[in-house]
């Protein structure tokens, strides 16, 4: 596609004996956040270290912002979950010289370095060594230090790694605002909770294989396809259509059969019921990555399968 920033095609990477990856294939679109999923040894980290050049793919293609990975990399931000800053230099010469190490003039890179701290709430310790930082602090800084040549494409391992719930909502802000100005993201994390909040699309993996790849609402209706979510004062026992009932406060979680939701509420409509809310019932992320994992194809009713969207 056009607006495709990073487009993968069936790679392949042996460790001896083992493959931590096999025919992967996938693309992230250009101003998305898109979640690269897995469990531990699922093969995410290979797969990134391809992408990012560290490691070479046995077999596949990858394109990355229109060339090889390796001719792109002063285009790339990479956090990766291995953190490497100099701690007992200070914060402002680190961040300093890791800009002048991607190119950038040791000016603009002080001037960025200062814009940066400052959106993570760092202005005042610029000067303090890095040991003097707290874990959470030292995330933040290493979190920025991939920001500080202005990358067009953001791959982000575990970047919640450390921090409290202050500064993963400050975070997460921060990485709305860097899509708002046109950047593009990767995000790898085990939080589910934060990869529902954030990204557009994902990719689920698991030994090597993808098990889910696509819209990330989409999937997510997939896998509860005949259930909806009706806030209302009162529903008359006797809807048609309808094979469970499941009330949660004042909330009812119905189960469809035969009937289609847009059906249901043309019914509800009809009979002159309150409707305040009217929503497809969807299955927790964490639940489907669970599921799919484990091997189970009965969350919410879907099969078990790679999605393509």
């Amino acid at each position: 596609m056009t607006d495709s920033v990073l487009s993968v095609g069936n790679i392949c990477k042996m460790y001896g004996s083992r493959a931590a990856v096999e025919g992967l294939s996938f693309e992230v679109r250009q101003g998305e956040i898109f979640g690269l999923l897995g469990p531990n040894g699922a093969g995410k980290t290979s797969t990134i270290r391809i992408l990012m050049d560290i490691f070479k793919a046995d077999s596949g293609e990858v394109e990355l912002l229109g060339g090889a990975p390796g001719q792109r990399r002063e285009r790339v931000g990479y956090l990766p979950e291995e953190r490497g800053l100099y701690r007992d230099q200070r914060v402002l010469e680190v961040l300093v010289y890791l800009g002048r190490l991607k190119g950038v003039d040791g000016a603009t890179a002080k001037s960025r370095a200062l814009t940066l701290l400052e959106r993570v709430e760092l202005e005042a310790w610029g000067g303090k060594r890095v040991k003097e930082l707290s874990r959470g602090m030292q995330q933040k800084v290493q979190f920025i230090a991939c920001l500080i040549h202005d990358p067009e494409l953001l791959i982000l391992d575990e970047p919640f790694q450390g921090l409290d719930p202050v500064n993963v909502e400050l975070i997460k802000g921060l990485m709305r605002s860097l899509v708002e100005e046109g950047k593009t993201i990767v995000l790898s994390a085990h939080q589910m909770n934060l990869v529902e909040e954030l990204c557009d699309r994902i990719l689920l993996i698991d030994e090597g294989r993808a098990l889910l790849y696509g819209s990330l609402k989409e999937i997510k209706r997939e896998f509860a396809p005949n259930s909806v979510r009706v806030r209302a004062a009162a529903l008359p026992p006797d809807l048609p259509g309808v094979a469970g009932y499941e009330r949660q406060g004042d909330v009812s979680i119905l189960t469809l059969d035969g009937m289609g939701a847009q059906e249901l509420l043309a019914e509800l409509v009809e009979r002159k019921i309150e409707v305040e809310s009217f929503e497809r019932a969807t299955v927790p992320l964490n639940d489907i990555f669970v599921a799919m994992v484990r091997g189970k194809d009965a969350v919410g009713g879907a099969d078990r399968g790679h999605r393509r969207q």
